[in-house]
């Protein structure tokens, strides 16, 4: 166990929690640690955005860093219970793999699944990561994003599968097809082999990205014919699930 990292998350909890900022001799009394030690800490925590320091009595209190993170985390778990009833109908309709991820850096997470029934599916696991330009539901958030943000991407690209995209121009060319239809397609898998998967972005009250919603399933089975008729259930999935959030198409 590491004593150093519980001490700082201990003092970051009463910080927390505490009505009014906190000095040194406050904290380590209170915490029964010495003063250096909380002092070290500290500094530790302001210098990472967590903590900062109030003039002119050397008090501390925490920013809003807990806070984004903690709203990062319920968004998600709200997502994904808001989510569920759209991604069962639209495994029903397809028969395939429905996922739904949240965009985060350069890759997607897997926030929920619905497998297939099919002995024969595309295999991802909940919790797991893909590279965001290789995937459907990646692509589809990318979309969202201003250009600049796919310049992130360069040091990244790299060969996957032989269809994989490595160059910034043919992500942008990617991107800006899916702006241009509303939903991302893949048809050979870029990240793995023989996956074809359609994707539409997941949009929030103010028409921020939340995430997106996703279908897949083996390219021998799912031709390019399939794959832009399940665009129109994709992208009325992610219309259902944005709605629930508060989006409105009338904005």
């Amino acid at each position: 166990m590491d004593k150093a990292f519980i001490k700082g998350l201990r003092l970051l909890e009463t910080l927390a929690v505490s009505e009014a900022p906190r000095g040194v001799t406050d904290l380590a009394t209170e915490l029964k640690f010495t003063k250096s030690n909380v002092h070290r800490l500290l500094v530790t925590l302001q210098q990472q955005g967590y903590v900062r320091q109030l003039p002119p009595y050397s008090t501390y209190e925490p920013t809003t860093k807990l806070w984004e993170l903690g709203s990062h985390v319920i968004r998600r778990m709200d997502l994904t219970k808001v989510a569920r009833p759209a991604m069962t109908r639209l495994a029903e309709i397809t028969g395939e793999t429905v996922h739904l991820s949240v965009l985060e850096d350069t890759d997607v997470i897997y926030l929920d699944k619905i497998e297939s029934a099919h002995h024969i599916r595309a295999h991802t696991s909940v919790g797991s990561r893909a590279p965001a330009f290789t995937v459907a539901t990646g692509k589809a958030m990318l979309a969202q994003m201003p250009d600049s943000y796919l310049d992130r991407f360069q040091p990244h690209l790299k060969h996957y599968t032989d269809t994989t995209r490595t160059t910034i121009e043919e992500l942008k060319q990617d991107i800006e097809l899916v702006r241009q239809q509303g939903y991302a397609a893949v048809l050979h898998g870029e990240w793995r082999d023989g996956i074809a998967a359609v994707a539409c972005a997941v949009l929030g009250r103010s028409g921020e990205l939340i995430g997106a919603i996703g279908m897949s399933g083996p390219d021998s089975r799912i031709k390019r014919k399939q794959l832009k008729q399940f665009s129109v259930d994709v992208m009325e999935a992610a219309r259902t699930i944005g709605i629930a959030l508060g989006y409105s198409d009338h904005r």
